[in-house]
């Protein structure tokens, strides 16, 4: 018998309703089921998916093929009991809660051929206003650099993968980590490849983001994701030989791994655990991060990283409590050169260099940053945003202010300046945010846009620290669309764009409904 193309890996658990979804994308796909294999691994699933896995393998019984263990605790153990059965010339990896673009595995694998790729990426886009990085997605690439390009900020396994380099190689999940296991996996694939290809022209990968909520990533804490980022940033360091190869990777998780413990939520997690982040946080600085990854790092990151590398507990606490309860910190000119004013500036008992705090490159940024006064819809016409400055002199030091939802321009309608700042008002119509958004739904940031000194800066405008979600219903054709502005994970306020679906619909009714539907 011919081997199949490819052999697409899927770990189960708990995935109902959206495995249907994700297994009929599958065995529809048009390079066809003679040259696919589905490996689905149930992980001890209890909400059905079991028996949804069992009606896909009777009705497809040459293509779907499933395994069952008891559940290990997150995909690690699943996808490597599935790579030992594989026959497939490539590896496709997705989640159960995920889907196909039609053509996708037909493209993916025409392109790898074509091109001689061991690891092709196509582009991935998010449901459900799940947030997906795009930078790697700009333009179709048939060589793509691992340490010059954005791939770091695209870890995902859910690529194709030449099966000849995963085994040459022994690639596998490590199982002692139940969240971020592909990471390391994908890495040293991406390590190893002689061409990594990405393509750009179709929606390849739809990443769901549940309703539910229920998937391991959502939900893990502050300790389990500090010995992930640990074990994260040892494997890199193990792989990779010191210097900017190696700093072009771990920057990606210092910036996001890492500088995601020390966001506004560590506030509210027990001083025992603070301290035991801290510390670790502490050891992971002092031995990777290096000047070079300092440099590119966003100042909120970059201060909060060096709290917790030089300074004590509190110290870290001083430098979050100011972002998450006073806003930005006033900018500090020195000469030419200007930083922000954190905690810990220039205080003798800190140390800290004066590096970890300087903004002269980003000061139009900086100077673009508001903090969120009112946020309500103007029935379903707009957004209406009201923001505050800290800063007396905005108006004069910006030739232009502007707030709009990502690419979609707000309208200023006032620029109001009083003796403790400035006050600045904006309208964002709703057809624009609508206009390009993608069609399973999308999350926008809400961004301030100044003009200073003939560069121009951009921030996130910071949302209230107790929002009130709001909502508009949008009609466009035939279709309603939702809008709901509120705060994001981050405290910056944001606006997600959805359609209504009846998936969606019920999944609210059920949310709504008590236990039982009664």
């Amino acid at each position: 018998m011919t081997a199949p193309d490819v052999t697409v890996i899927t770990a189960v658990y708990n995935t109902m309703p959206y495995l249907t979804g994700c297994l009929t994308s599958l065995v529809e796909q048009t390079i066809g089921r003679d040259r696919l294999e589905v490996i689905a691994v149930d992980d001890g699933s209890t909400d059905g998916s079991a028996r949804e896995l069992d009606r896909f393998a009777r009705r497809y019984p040459g293509t779907v093929k499933v395994l069952r263990q008891p559940n290990s605790g997150g995909p690690a153990a699943p996808s490597n009991r599935a790579l030992e059965q594989a026959t497939g010339r490539y590896v496709f990896f997705v989640g159960s809660d995920d889907y196909l673009g039609p053509q996708a595995l037909e493209r993916l694998v025409a392109a790898a051929d074509r091109y001689g790729s061991d690891v092709v990426l196509g582009r991935t886009v998010g449901v459900n206003s799940r947030y997906i990085h795009q930078a790697i997605f700009a333009e179709t690439v048939v060589d793509v650099d691992l340490f010059d390009s954005a791939l770091p900020w695209s870890l995902s396994n859910t690529k194709l993968f030449r099966r000849e380099l995963i085994e040459r190689h022994g690639l596998r999940y490590p199982e002692d980590m139940p969240v971020g296991s592909d990471q390391p996996f994908t890495i040293e694939a991406c390590f190893r490849a002689g061409r990594i290809s990405v393509l750009a022209d179709y929606d390849y990968y739809f990443a769901v983001r549940r309703l539910n909520a229920r998937n391991i990533t959502y939900r893990s804490r502050h300790l389990e994701r500090l010995r992930c980022a640990e074990s994260l940033v040892e494997f890199v360091a193990g792989l990779i030989e010191p210097g900017k190869r190696r700093d072009a990777v771990l920057v990606r998780h210092f910036a996001w791994e890492i500088a995601k413990l020390l966001e506004n939520d560590f506030l509210r997690v027990d001083r025992e655990t603070q301290e035991r982040v801290r510390a670790g946080v502490q050891a992971l600085a002092e031995r990777y991060l290096t000047d070079d990854i300092r440099e590119q790092l966003p100042v909120e990151a970059r201060v909060r990283l060096a709290a917790a590398r030089y300074g004590d507990l509190d110290h870290l606490l001083a430098v979050i409590r100011q972002d998450a309860e006073q806003g930005s910190p006033a900018a500090v000119a020195d000469g030419d050169r200007w930083y922000a004013g954190y905690p810990g500036f220039r205080d003798p008992r800190q140390g800290i260099p004066d590096a970890w705090y300087e903004i002269t490159d980003s000061l139009a940024d900086w100077v673009a940053r508001l903090d969120t006064v009112s946020f309500v819809f103007e029935g379903t016409r707009a957004l209406l945003v009201t923001a505050r400055s800290p800063r007396t002199d905005l108006a004069d030091l910006a030739t232009e202010i502007w707030i709009g939802a990502g690419d979609a321009a707000g309208v200023t309608t006032a620029v109001t300046a009083d003796a403790t700042g400035t006050t600045v008002r904006a309208r964002i119509p709703l057809d624009r945010v609508l206009a390009d958004a993608t069609p399973g739904g999308e999350l926008r940031t809400i961004q301030t846009h100044v003009e200073v000194h003939g560069n121009t800066g951009v921030a996130a405008v910071r949302g209230p620290r107790r929002p009130v979600p709001q909502r508009a219903v949008l009609r466009r054709g035939s279709r309603l669309y939702v809008f709901t502005s509120t705060t994001n994970h981050k405290g910056q306020l944001v606006i997600a764009v959805a359609p209504v679906t009846p998936r969606r619909l019920m999944a609210r009714l059920r949310r709504r409904l008590p236990q039982g539907g009664k």
